[in-house]
């Protein structure tokens, strides 16, 4: 997940080594944590490199036949002097992180060092981290001295990275990773959860995922079919209401949650009821944490019962006062409700607590705006836009408000930002060309227009405009 791991699938943030783990190539020929662990003080089994030569040497240990009889503990192998650091194979293949400043924790996915990916994309690599003068390209060109026949496969990392920031191209590359049996379970189903940003994508071979002997591959398929259609959900979820796994159970329910009373056929909703069931259990056990509230709001939400999620929410914000999503959710149930005067005062109350958010700021700005409270609104709308300086949607929202307050000259200025910042956005293009009519500047208003135009030939709002502009030229 994004923020939790490297594209690479390093460890990032503070999270369990078993994620790292499954990733291993170790993991999927049968090594199990006992194996190198004492499975009572969790202590290493052994000693430096001993507790890898165990079973990496020139007599590997049977019980793994696909182990290559080779003297690794030797320089021939890292290239560093015995006994340096640089010698140790937990530092090139299980680089540590710290956290809280004293907690080093390694890296359990025991890969090959790629300062290449480094270059590319920013994930650390061991031999940058340890030679901190040094650059990756140095690394790279060394490790390729070393080991001439070495090749630098496509790497899912580049999928991941590309996926994360959205680009088109990621979509093919994300469908390949999650078709490759090759790759680890943990590492396909993530491919499926970024491809919920692509919804044209694959869509004709969703079964596959659901029904793939991985079950975290399965967990993936059932993550990704949160943007289908309640049709497609209904159908293709309710068999996983039964998996053998309680977490494929139990998110399955939870998207089918929200589908309307008859969606589901009567053979499956005592499944459901049970797997729903299973999911409340899930959250109750961890009600002590904000999250679980929160997912148990969301949950009545999708059920229509909405004092229960008011309630939900608020035990959320009663265990973490800064729990951002919770502030957002409950105030957009009250403006949904038609009860906007609680929602002003969540929002109200969120920036108390959530001073810098420029977001809180953002939204009850436009819930004034909704109540016709312009002069209120546009202090909120104006604080956001400084706050979030490098948002074209609000610079956009701040600009029709001002529009409406008869600022033409300051909404002018706020929508040309929001034009520069998203220059293809046709929306911001039309906000424009209206306001320039509205202040009869009609040479403005073409240019603007043959801009839109240029973006969309055949839209027909923007030709519509074209002729009206026209006629005025022709006066």
């Amino acid at each position: 997940a994004e923020g939790l791991y490297f594209p690479d699938g390093q460890i990032l943030e503070e999270v369990y080594v078993y994620g790292s783990f499954l990733q291993s190539k170790m993991y999927r020929r049968g090594v199990r944590c006992s194996d190198c662990h004492n499975p009572h003080s969790l202590r290493p089994v052994a000693d430096g490199n001993q507790l890898c030569t165990r079973c990496h040497s020139p007599h590997p240990d049977p019980g793994f036949p696909t182990l290559t009889a080779k003297d690794y503990d030797s320089p021939s192998h890292h290239f560093h002097p015995a006994g340096s650091p640089g010698a140790l194979c937990v530092n090139c293949h299980m680089p540590a992180r710290v956290y809280m400043g004293i907690d080093a924790r390694r890296d359990h996915s025991f890969r090959i060092p790629r300062p290449d990916l480094n270059a590319k994309l920013g994930v650390p690599d061991p031999c940058t981290g340890c030679h901190q003068d040094r650059s990756a390209q140095w690394a790279e060109a060394a490790l390729q001295k070393w080991y001439p026949a070495r090749l630098s496969p496509t790497h899912f990392a580049e999928a991941f990275a590309a996926g994360r920031s959205g680009r088109p191209e990621a979509a093919a590359a994300l469908q390949a990773v999650a078709a490759d049996t090759a790759q680890a379970g943990i590492v396909r189903a993530s491919a499926l959860e970024l491809l919920r940003n692509y919804p044209l994508a694959g869509r004709e071979h969703p079964a596959a995922y659901l029904q793939d002997g991985d079950p975290l591959v399965r967990l993936g398929a059932v993550r990704r079919l949160e943007v289908a259609a309640p049709a497609v959900r209904a159908d293709l979820l309710a068999p996983l209401l039964s998996d053998s796994l309680r977490a494929v159970r139990i998110e399955a329910a939870r998207l089918l949650a929200s589908l309307p009373q008859g969606a589901l056929a009567d053979t499956d909703r005592e499944r459901f009821a049970d797997a729903l069931h299973e999911y409340r259990q899930a959250q109750w056990f961890n009600a002590e944490r904000p999250a679980a509230q929160f997912n148990l709001a969301l949950l009545y939400e999708n059920l229509g019962k909405a004092d229960s999620a008011i309630i939900a929410y608020r035990a959320a914000l009663a265990r973490d006062r800064y729990y951002v999503p919770a502030w957002f959710n409950l105030g957009y149930l009250y403006n949904r409700l038609g009860r906007n005067r609680e929602a002003e005062k969540v929002f109200r109350e969120a920036i108390a607590a959530l001073p810098d958010l420029g977001e809180l700021y953002y939204s009850l700005g436009l819930l004034l705006a909704e109540e016709n409270k312009l002069t209120a609104a546009l202090d909120y709308l104006q604080t956001a836009a400084e706050k979030l300086p490098e948002n074209a949607r609000v610079w956009y929202n701040y600009g029709l408000s001002l529009q409406h307050a008869g600022r033409p000259g300051e909404a002018e200025g706020a929508l040309h930002r929001a034009g520069e910042l998203e220059p293809q956005n046709t929306v911001f293009l039309c906000a424009q060309a209206i306001l320039a009519i509205q202040q009869e500047r009609w040479p403005q208003a073409q240019a603007i227009i043959r801009r839109w135009l240029a973006i969309a030939p055949q839209d027909p709002e923007a030709l519509q405009l074209q002729r009206r502009v026209a006629a005025q030229g022709d006066r």
